[in-house]
């Protein structure tokens, strides 16, 4: 048996039994899968979306955890990347369990090799949002693709958030894009020109406004992080003519209609898509958080992680899903050990 946190009915974080340390028994890679002894975890959004609305089979544990770092403890007979004893990271499948245990079965192809300088806990904050950011700014918004106006610079709504500050840091090293960043508080637009960005603007007013105050042009590319439907009027305005649009949140429904004038496209980014659907480029994350890996080992960027629970428990990952829930947090939040 395992240690590890589940659920057995979704609802609030206030519910005594959002989480509970329980104990599972041990999962044995097949095919091209691995097992990881997990060190480390960080806790994203998606994590308490799931736990407020998918209940499990009934008489069943739902474990979360969508981000991990560890050691290969054993491989599935077609692996081919990992060995027993290698240091990995990666962000796993939204259709298997998840990271929240002691021992996790993954695709070797959505793995990656965890930096050399990084603790498993600095490593763990990455996988998620740096899959997200890459997939989003190089595969939908092709952002080394200007467009023909305001292809010099890029607006990213929520910058202080886990995927806005990975996403400066890589655009700031692999760009040369000027980059505009959201956030509202001291401390957040202190963090977001921390990461790299080169103006910040304060998402409490109308984005497009903002970028007047900046004295700046339209933005070719916008990447939306968090509360699209509340900017979407605004993004609009403020784009430049046959922009790219690319948005991670879920909102209400949108109306697409009010992109048709300009010509804007509209991108969707699911970092789970590849895994889900078993795509022919699935090993692309394998690969990417391979780079990820090596620029971080070469001080190009750094870790996202802003605070530290503690030991993985259910009363620690409670603390974590509600801070995250509050709109407050920045960077990522992680947990460490069983």
């Amino acid at each position: 048996m395992m240690k590890a946190v589940g659920y057995r009915n979704a609802g609030p974080v206030s519910d005594s039994q959002a989480l509970e340390d329980i104990e599972l028994a041990v999962p044995s890679p097949t095919g091209r899968d691995i097992r990881v002894a997990v060190r480390a975890v960080s806790v994203n959004p998606v994590d308490t979306k799931i736990r407020r609305g998918v209940a499990p089979s009934p008489g069943e544990y739902k474990v979360l955890g969508w981000d991990a770092a560890g050691v290969v403890d054993a491989v599935g007979p077609e692996a081919t990347l990992f060995k027993p004893g290698d240091e990995v990271f990666y962000a796993g499948s939204l259709d298997r369990p998840g990271t929240n245990s002691a021992l996790h079965i993954v695709d070797e192809r959505i793995v990656g090799r965890k930096p050399r300088n990084l603790t498993f806990a600095e490593a763990a904050a990455l996988p998620l949002t740096a899959i997200t950011a890459w997939e989003a700014l190089f595969d939908r918004l092709k952002v080394t693709d200007p467009t023909p106006e305001g292809g010099g610079s890029i607006l990213v709504v929520g910058g202080a958030g886990g995927v806005g500050s990975i996403a400066i840091q890589i655009l700031r090293q692999l760009t040369g894009l000027t980059i505009i960043a959201t956030a509202s508080r001291p401390e957040t637009q202190a963090w977001v020109k921390e990461m790299g960005a080169h103006h910040v603007a304060d998402h409490r007013k109308p984005l497009n406004e903002e970028l007047g105050r900046l004295g700046l042009p339209a933005p070719g590319f916008v990447f939306s992080t968090t509360e699209t439907d509340k900017h979407l009027d605004a993004i609009v305005e403020l784009m430049a003519p046959q922009g790219r649009f690319c948005l991670i949140d879920d909102p209400p429904p949108l109306d697409i209609m009010k992109l048709k004038r300009k010509s804007l496209s509209l991108h969707w980014e699911l970092m789970f898509t590849r895994p889900l659907y078993g795509t022919a480029d699935i090993e692309e994350q394998h690969r990417l958080l391979n780079r990820v890996s090596a620029m971080v080992e070469e001080s190009k960027i750094r870790t996202t992680m802003s605070a530290h629970f503690g030991a993985i428990t259910a009363a620690n990952l409670l603390k974590a899903h509600a801070l995250i829930e509050s709109g407050s947090a920045r960077g990522k939040i992680v947990l460490e050990g069983f």
